[in-house]
């Protein structure tokens, strides 16, 4: 399916006042850069298909991180690894399972979940976790890979701003602007040299450098997707306790 834009519609719930976060902004088409790296399809047959509505990786044969706010617990969903979804394109099936804890508090959201696989996927690596408590001390220099699918790109057209969409797999690099307990804020900001997330990224990983170790997974950000990408921690004891359940941790 090719959606050339759409207007700005909340479709999740925010967890902060601008909105979570869907898809990459200033950066370029993955490939097969990332191809652990998926897209949670909608249910619904539209007039011009299916299409991808959060993002996420595989973390196991079995197991799709993902972002609570993009999924209801217990129910079935599909997932496409395609880097290029058009609808009709081979999905997986799976069971969303989200944080019990979420949502949280602004301190600590939850806003975690995983896709439990009806089958485990072949011909795809898993990408890995970081070890407990490995990004306390990350230089202020640190980059950040955000991928996923959703809105390229945001214009100012006179009905107000419109979000562009193709369903194509997108990577972006974002330089660590600060860090707490259990958030990453990275820097998105075209005139920096940045790139980040938009509508339709929530979900989607950011890694570690270049690396394949998933810091984070992204949940919030600016309403117009130019400052700042808000990231979730995946190396403190709550997202470890939840994650612990369905995976081995490092």
């Amino acid at each position: 399916m090719r959606r050339r834009f759409a207007l700005v519609v909340l479709v999740f719930a925010s967890l902060m006042a601008a909105g979570p976060a869907a898809a990459i902004t200033d950066g370029t088409v993955d490939g097969n850069g990332h191809p652990n790296v998926g897209g949670l399809v909608s249910d619904t047959q539209y007039s011009d298909g299916t299409w991808i509505y959060c993002s996420g990786t595989l973390i196991s044969p079995t197991v799709f991180l993902t972002a609570a706010h993009c999924g209801d617990d217990g129910s079935t969903v599909t997932v496409t690894f395609d880097a290029d979804y058009q609808d009709g394109d081979k999905t997986y099936t799976g069971t969303f399972y989200s944080d019990p804890a979420y949502p949280g508090p602004s301190s600590d959201s939850h806003d975690i979940a995983v896709v439990v696989f009806d089958k485990p996927i072949k011909g795809i690596t898993p990408a890995e976790l970081p070890e407990a408590d490995s990004l306390s001390g990350l230089s202020a220099d640190q980059t950040f890979t955000s991928v996923g699918y959703g809105a390229y790109e945001v214009t100012n057209e006179p009905g107000g701003h419109q979000y562009l969409y193709n369903d194509v797999r997108m990577v972006a690099t974002g330089t660590l602007n600060a860090i707490n307990k259990t958030w990453l804020r990275i820097s998105m900001n075209p005139s920096t040299g940045n790139g980040g997330t938009c509508y339709g990224d929530s979900g989607g990983p950011n890694f570690l450098g270049d690396t394949d170790i998933v810091a984070a997974i992204t949940i919030t950000g600016d309403a117009v997707c130019r400052s700042t990408n808000v990231v979730y921690r995946l190396d403190t004891e709550s997202a470890r306790a939840f994650l612990d359940d369905y995976v081995t941790l490092p």
